[in-house]
C-alpha cells in the first residue's frame, strides 16, 4: 500500500502535466466549418450566367433597333410604286363613297378585268425593276469591292432586293385568288410585254435619227462624188499634157547625128519596123 501511494502520486503527475500540455496546444484550433448546401454553390455561376445573358440581349435588341431606325431613314433605292397604289386603290375602291345612288345601282364593284389589268401593269413595273437591280447588283458589288461605293448604298440596294421579293409574292398570290395557276405565268406574260416596249422604244429611236442620217449621208456621199470628178479631172488633163509633148530623138546603134529618127510612143512598133526597113533601102 505504502508503494502504490508514491506510484499513483506520480502517474497523476504526469497525466496531469500533459493533459494541461494538450490543453494549451490546441486552444487556437477552429473547427471546420459545416459544408455548403449545392444550391448555395451553384447560385454564383447562375448569376454569372444571367447577367451575361442579359447584356447580350440587351445589346443585340439595342442593335437591331439601331439598324432597323438606320435602314429606315436610308432613301429607297426606286421612286413610289405607282401601279401598285392604283391597283390597291381600285381592290379597295367602295362604289358607295365614289358616286351617288344612281352610280351604286349600277355599280357594285369594281370589274374584275379592270383589277387583272391593273395587276399586270403592276407585275410589269416589277419586271423593270428587277432587270434594272439585275444588271446593277454586279457592277456594285465591283464598286464596293474597290472601295468606290459607300456601305449605305449597299445597304440600300440589299433593302430594294427584299422588297422586290416580297413584292413578287404578293404579286403571285393576287393572281392566284383572281384565276388558279396564273401566277405562275403572269410575270412572263409582263416580261413579254416589256420587251415588246423596248423593241418599240428602240424603232422609235432609229426613226428619229433617220432623217439626221440621211443628211449626213447624203452630204458625205455628195463630197465623195465630187472627190472622184476632180481626181478624174486632173487625169485627163495630165493625159492630154503628156499626149501634146513630143517624144525625145531615137538615135539607132552605128548611125550618125543626123540620122537621128522622132519615134511617137502613140505608133504601133509595126509601124517603126516598116519605117526604118524603107530608109535602109533607100541608103542602098
Amino acid at each position: 500500500m505504502d508503494d502504490q501511494v508514491p506510484f499513483n502520486s506520480t502517474f497523476n503527475g504526469t497525466f496531469n502535466s500533459s493533459s494541461n500540455s494538450t490543453n494549451g496546444t490546441f486552444e487556437g484550433f477552429q473547427p471546420p466549418s459545416p459544408p455548403k448546401s449545392f444550391w448555395t454553390n451553384l447560385l454564383l455561376p447562375t448569376l454569372y450566367l444571367i447577367i451575361v445573358i442579359g447584356s447580350l440581349y440587351t445589346f443585340s435588341n439595342l442593335y437591331r433597333k439601331r439598324q432597323v431606325a438606320k435602314t429606315a431613314s436610308l432613301e429607297p433605292w426606286f421612286p413610289a410604286h405607282r401601279q401598285r397604289d392604283i391597283y390597291f386603290s381600285l381592290l379597295h375602291l367602295d362604289p358607295a363613297e365614289a358616286g351617288g345612288e344612281d352610280d351604286e345601282k349600277k355599280l357594285k364593284r369594281v370589274p374584275d378585268s379592270i383589277l387583272k389589268a391593273a395587276l399586270m401593269q403592276r407585275a410589269l413595273e416589277d419586271i423593270r425593276r428587277i432587270v434594272q437591280l439585275r444588271t446593277s447588283k454586279q457592277a456594285l458589288q465591283t464598286l464596293l469591292q474597290r472601295g468606290s461605293v459607300g456601305d449605305e448604298l449597299w445597304q440600300r440596294f440589299l433593302r430594294a432586293e427584299q422588297e422586290m421579293e416580297a413584292e413578287v409574292k404578293d404579286v403571285v398570290n393576287e393572281a392566284n385568288d383572281f384565276s388558279p395557276n396564273w401566277g405562275q405565268v403572269i410575270f412572263q406574260s409582263a416580261n413579254e410585254m416589256n420587251q415588246n416596249i423596248v423593241i418599240k422604244q428602240r424603232i422609235a429611236e432609229l426613226q428619229e435619227k433617220l432623217a439626221s442620217d440621211r443628211a449626213w449621208w447624203d452630204k458625205k456621199k455628195a463630197g465623195i462624188q465630187s472627190d472622184f470628178l476632180k481626181e478624174v479631172g486632173a487625169s485627163e488633163s495630165s493625159e492630154s499634157t503628156t499626149a501634146a509633148t513630143p517624144a525625145p530623138a531615137v538615135l539607132k546603134p552605128g548611125s550618125s547625128d543626123e540620122e537621128g529618127v522622132l519615134v511617137d510612143s502613140d505608133v504601133p512598133t509595126q509601124a517603126q519596123g516598116g519605117a526604118n526597113s524603107k530608109k535602109k533601102k533607100g541608103k542602098k
